[in-house]
């Protein structure tokens, strides 16, 4: 499933859409900054509430498919552009992290047995 594929199917506000075919391959939340630089896999989506500046570089570090922000979290306008400037999806949503999890997973079809394990 590619990221735009993602985004419609659950109705995601778009902050920021720099590469729409991107193929996701999982999926990690945590807003613990480190955890994620250590643990996501690339082609994830990064579910966090944490919208600022190092978010941005931490989803480019952990080479993440997309980054939603759960709970309408905001996103600070210094970070958003660094977002577009740097390739960075940023995508909101109404729902908690467990929901937009419990989703993503059956829409992306994620099995225990066949998931990547976290570099961590």
């Amino acid at each position: 499933m590619t990221v735009s594929e993602l985004a419609k199917k659950l109705g995601l506000e778009i902050i920021t859409m720099t590469d729409p075919e991107r193929e996701i391959t999982g999926g990690y939340v945590c807003d613990f900054l480190s955890f994620v630089i250590g643990r996501a896999n690339p082609g994830d989506v990064w579910i966090t509430v944490v919208g600022n500046i190092n978010t941005v570089a931490v989803s480019l570090l952990a080479g993440a498919a997309c980054v939603i922000l759960a709970e309408n979290s905001p996103i600070d306008s210094q970070a958003a552009e660094k977002a577009k400037a740097e390739g960075v999806t940023i995508l909101r949503s109404g729902k908690s992290s467990f929901e937009l999890t419990c989703e993503i997973g059956r829409l992306i079809g994620w099995r225990e047995q066949t998931a990547p394990k976290h570099r961590g």
